[in-house]
């Protein structure tokens, strides 16, 4: 008899984890379970070319252009999971139960909801799926003003589309400074520069105190430093918070749900991957919240699922893309690391930082091609000199050879 595998979630993270079960094991049924109405898509583009008008999210289908029927994977979309019966090893969903004998949660991540500019408020977006997409794009044909809240990833990226479409944005962020989950203060500072040479209003250490709809349709803002806005839209980007509420059937969770090195929870018949998880990292249980992760920790999640035994030691990274820059960090933060800025050429950046003799941490502005070096130094545990990393003169590949 065939193995089931039941995958839930259509982001990266399940859509890989369905796509390397059913390479592992051709025999088995591997279902994907999503409540979106269409096959899983990429996420990145929605903030930005689907805003500007440039694509659609149907068009960058997550497993391809003949998406994951070409994997021999049963897509099941407008299913709602509900619970999880861990005695009758079936997952509970609005359209009936789906038994399985390896279940993968890959439920991803919600928005951090604002009590004052709650979701479904007038004129408020939030950011996560196609539709928000597709809505806040119409919106923004006939605005004028655009707050933002939040500094970060998401929260620039909507910046910067809404400035290319004519529209005044304002962003407001708790933080002392932009980015400060990926970036170190220097090239958080250059990012911000960027921003505001381009007109966009970047107010930090700021937060929202008051929310008043207008009778025209707008809303009216007040700020800590008392300052009164009135924006046409508001987009909230604060953050996300693991979509866990699948855990209730007694999985062992601690922001997020907690898993070995192989992705198993405390269940040894259901492993979670991606957002929805916190995992065995170099310093302790982490939680990461980017693309890379997602598609890397799938992978392992579905492999294990089919039988395998892999460990996920991935190094991480992310991106950005904002107007011409394209910010990228790549391996783990570490309390007071020894930083290191290498000379670049041009409108480009790159900090390296130093966890005693082998670099643990990089973020670089336009500087795809060193970082890709930097990423096998950080994955090799090679040595290095923080003189050389400093000297322009030295290439990471001499490097690289150097300790091959």
């Amino acid at each position: 008899m065939a193995t089931n595998i039941v995958v839930i979630g259509g982001g990266p993270a399940g859509v890989w984890a369905a796509i390397e079960a059913k390479r592992r094991d051709a025999t088995a049924e591997v279902v994907l379970v999503t409540d979106e109405a269409c096959e899983p898509y990429e996420k990145p583009p929605l903030s930005k070319t689907v805003l500007l008008g440039k694509a659609r999210p149907e068009d960058a289908p997550i497993a391809g252009k003949s998406g994951l029927a070409a994997h021999h994977v049963v897509l099941k979309t407008n299913a709602r999971c509900n619970a999880i019966d861990r005695a009758g090893r079936k997952v509970v969903t609005d359209a009936g139960a789906l038994p399985y004998d390896a279940l993968v949660i890959a439920t991803g991540s919600l928005m951090r909801e604002m009590p004052l500019l709650p979701i479904g408020m007038k004129r408020v977006h939030y950011l996560r799926t196609d539709v928000d997409a597709l809505a806040l794009k119409a919106d923004l044909a006939t605005c004028k003003h655009l707050v933002v809240i939040g500094a970060g990833l998401i929260g620039l990226e909507v910046a910067a589309s809404a400035l290319a479409l004519g529209v005044k944005p304002t962003v407001i962020e708790l933080a002392p400074r932009v980015m400060a989950r990926m970036c170190d203060e220097e090239t958080g500072a250059f990012v911000q520069s960027e921003h505001q040479r381009r007109g966009v209003d970047i107010r930090l250490n700021t937060a929202i105190t008051q929310v008043a709809p207008q009778t025209d349709g707008r809303i009216a803002l007040k700020t800590s430093a008392g300052d009164e806005l009135s924006a046409d839209l508001v987009v909230v980007g604060t953050g996300v918070k693991p979509n866990d509420a699948l855990a209730a059937a007694g999985l062992t969770v601690q922001d997020g749900i907690v898993v070995d090195e192989q992705c198993r929870t405390s269940d040894p018949a259901i492993f979670a991957a991606g957002d929805v998880t916190r995992f065995p990292g170099p310093h302790g249980l982490a939680r990461l919240e980017n693309w890379r992760h997602g598609q890397d920790h799938g992978a392992i999640a579905g492999r294990n699922a089919a039988g395998a035994n892999d460990a996920y030691r991935a190094v991480p990274s992310c991106w950005t893309e904002q107007y011409d820059l394209y910010i990228q960090a790549v391996g783990w933060m570490v309390d007071m690391p020894q930083r290191v800025k290498r000379p670049m050429a041009g409108k480009s950046m790159l900090s390296l930082e130093l966890d005693g003799a082998l670099l643990s941490y990089a973020v670089g502005v336009n500087a795809q091609k060193d970082l890709a070096a930097v990423r096998r130094l950080i994955e090799r545990r090679i040595p290095v000199d923080a003189s050389a990393l400093a000297d322009p003169n030295v290439p990471f590949a001499a490097m690289l050879k150097a300790k091959a």
